[in-house]
């Protein structure tokens, strides 16, 4: 295939994918997004393919198995699961980029197509795609253990980490230089190798350190460390649609990381310096403390509460995630408005364990995008609320973080539903959230709650409804 092809081929892959980063910044145009991305990427493969004049063997091989193993990740992956599935995802794009660098460095004829100035940016280049992609691999291997249960969500807190990571990088520096200084002569595989298990390293404690309560940020991070490796990828390998993917991905990742801190009301430093949150649902600050009784609701009170309202306000959380209460939550929507009752959704920036994990949800169960509504723009409206029903959800509707300065998620803002007429609160039972803080939003004389697992009450309600 000829060059000329081939780069017009890569310029329209390129223009696809900002057509799907585009598409996807909106529910109503996101699944057009998406078919823009299946686009580019397909033109992107086969273009790519159709370049090889070797090993095709090799390659459609690779293809096909990487190909079933999505088919079958795709169709088995449940929609609460999708966090994990996207934290274990960066993490093979991070060994990915590791497996590339060490390939191109070994390249028998690295040597003898660079030279000088040249060799030294080639040397960089690599050294940083495996650098990024060794960190991307292994603090994504973390977060899918934190996101899927299988590790602890507290912050692991070692005495002098900020030390310890100041070492891992001037570390991580001497090690390039010795490896470029190498590399001239026709070595420099230890330092590479040593910066290897640093960077590993790295990752590992980076996200250890994270708290349960910022793992949506950590998410928004990974993605954005995975862009960047690609784009290093695309430097070692003189590909020019890697190189502007990887940006668009690596910078799309850090605006959105930037937008969770702001949503969160944290510093992306603190974030990455050490979280708070803990999923143990434990003991926290203020805990102990006798706050009042709560009034807990049947189902068919509950059922009562909304039928006669005028203004409902649902406000999901991850326990909706975790019951798959989604669909049964969009029965209730249709029969309060078969009741004209006005149904709305507030959807918290970080509700969930990941960016959009709630607004995901809603539109697999086909909740009219129309009446789903982001934080800044409804919390001014609870004042005119009859009814708020809180599903699963806890730090995000915590009046701590605007009360209490003492507080781990003080100034975080939040969905201000205490200010309507009355708030349900659906949860199993009186444990903390991801952050590990009593909520006094239960307490509140105009706060009710339903205990249990959510679908099963949504049910009941909507039955009685």
């Amino acid at each position: 295939m000829s060059e000329g092809i081939v780069t017009a081929s890569y310029i329209g892959a390129t223009v696809l994918f900002i057509l799907a980063l585009g598409g996807l910044s909106n529910q109503e145009t996101s699944r057009r997004g998406v078919m823009y991305g299946m686009a580019g990427m397909a033109i992107a493969l086969i273009v790519t393919m159709a370049s090889v004049t070797a090993n095709m063997g090799i390659l459609i091989g690779g293809l096909v198995i990487g190909g079933a193993i999505g088919v079958v990740l795709a169709k088995r992956v449940q929609m609460t699961e999708m966090p994990e599935l996207v934290a274990i995802l960066h993490s093979l794009v991070g060994m990915a980029a590791v497996l590339v660098g060490f390939a191109n460095f070994m390249d028998p004829g690295r040597l003898e197509h660079y030279a000088g100035v040249e060799l030294t940016i080639h040397d960089i280049e690599t050294y940083l795609g495996i650098l990024i992609g060794a960190i991307t691999f292994s603090g994504s291997v973390i977060a899918f253990g934190k996101l899927s249960g299988k590790m602890s969500g507290n912050p692991l807190m070692i005495p002098g980490r900020h030390f310890i990571n100041l070492g891992l990088l001037l570390g991580s520096i001497y090690l390039c230089m010795m490896f470029v200084d190498q590399s001239a002569a026709g070595g420099g595989f230890m330092p590479l190798l040593i910066m290897t298990g640093i960077a590993l390293l790295f990752g590992i404690h980076m996200v250890m350190a994270i708290g349960g309560a910022d793992m949506p940020v950590v998410v928004s991070m990974l993605n954005s460390y995975s862009g960047w490796a690609a784009s290093a990828t695309g430097f070692m390998l003189n590909n020019d649609l890697l190189i502007v993917t990887g940006a668009l991905v690596g910078s799309s990742g850090a605006i959105l990381s930037y937008i969770m801190c702001r949503a969160m009301n944290r510093k992306f430093i603190s974030v990455i310096a050490g979280g708070f949150g803990t999923t143990t649902g434990g003991s926290s600050a203020g805990a102990d403390v006798d706050q009042g009784e709560v009034v807990a609701l049947e189902a068919p009170e509950v059922a009562s509460l909304l039928a006669e309202a005028k203004e409902v306000m649902i406000i999901p959380g991850y326990g909706m995630a975790v019951a798959q209460a989604q669909h049964i939550v969009c029965e209730i929507t249709k029969a309060l408005k078969a009741k004209k009752v006005n149904v709305r959704f507030g959807i918290h920036p970080v509700a969930g364990r990941m960016p959009g994990h709630m607004n995901v949800l809603l539109a697999e169960a086909r909740v009219p995008y129309d009446i789903v509504y982001e934080m800044e723009e409804i919390n001014d409206d609870f004042p005119n609320i009859d009814v708020s029903v809180v599903i699963g959800a806890n730090d995000i509707v915590n009046p701590s973080a605007l009360t209490d300065p003492d507080s781990p998620i003080a100034g975080m803002p939040v969905l201000e539903c205490w200010k309507g007429t009355t708030t349900i609160v659906l949860k199993r039972g009186m444990a903390t959230g991801y952050a590990g803080v009593q909520n006094p939003l239960f307490f509140e004389d105009n706060t009710r709650m339903l205990f249990g697992d959510a679908r099963a009450s949504l049910d009941a309600v909507f039955k009685n409804l």
